[in-house]
């Protein structure tokens, strides 16, 4: 999968999330769920680790059991903890299930966890949907992403693709903050230059990945930036928009 592909995918998620998050809550809580799936099923290959299959198992359940703690609490992040710790000793356990000589086991236990976190990061978009002008937010924080990585799709120098995703992620954010409500002008920028950076910096990390030709790992990596960008509207909604 192209690099433009992906970023039309990641654009599509985000439109999903953001359509989501204006709907209902429940609607945008099925969206997160699908992206941790997507980020489970193409992790491990995406990141080369030995036990593909019992890693995907892990991290689907690290993902959506923050998805469930927070969305069960409500109080926020203070669930997540609990549950990383959890799925830390499940990535234990599932080394202990490995027949294949446990061959590079710190690597797949390390690579395991990371995609743990990352999936954990999905649980957040619950977490601001859930903060005093929640709905605002998300759509905000979904519509910055998913005109940013629209632009990423341009085949153009990789610094002046990173200059105009940032770019344009704010403006999609400004423009949100003057529209829509408990959101400013202010924290509409900052919101839509995060994710923005985000994106352009996830697609360099990428571009060069051989796995990247194959289904699942490229939907992975298109979903990644969604998933994590997760964390970045939660931040800005608690600290500007709160």
């Amino acid at each position: 999968m192209t690099l433009a592909t992906r970023s039309v995918v990641t654009a599509a998620l985000a439109a999903a999330a953001a359509l989501a998050g204006y709907l209902h809550p429940v609607a945008l809580l099925a969206v997160v769920v699908a992206l941790v799936l997507v980020v489970a099923l193409g992790w491990p290959e995406l990141a080369g680790l030995p036990f593909g299959p019992g890693s995907a198992v892990v991290i689907a359940l690290v993902g959506i059991g923050g998805v469930v703690a927070v969305r069960a609490t409500g109080t926020g992040l203070s669930g997540l903890a609990v549950v990383l710790a959890a799925g830390l000793m499940v990535a234990f356990v599932n080394e202990l299930l490995r027949r294949d000589g446990r061959t590079r086991m710190v690597e797949s236990v390390s690579g395991t966890v990371a995609g743990g976190v990352l999936a954990l990061c999905a649980a957040c978009w619950v977490a601001a949907d859930s903060l005093a002008g929640g709905e605002s937010v998300v759509v905000a924080g979904a519509l910055a992403l998913a005109v940013g990585a629209a632009v990423s799709a341009f085949e153009l120098p990789r610094w002046v693709s990173a200059v105009l995703t940032a770019l344009a992620s704010a403006g999609a954010g400004a423009l949100a903050g003057l529209t829509l409500p408990v959101i400013s002008l202010h924290a509409g920028v900052v919101l839509g230059v995060a994710v923005g950076v985000l994106v352009a910096a996830l697609d360099a990390l990428f571009d060069s990945i051989v796995e990247l030709k194959r289904v699942l790992p490229s939907l992975s990596a298109a979903a990644l930036p969604v998933a994590v960008s997760g964390a970045v509207v939660y931040v800005v909604g608690r600290v500007l928009a709160g």
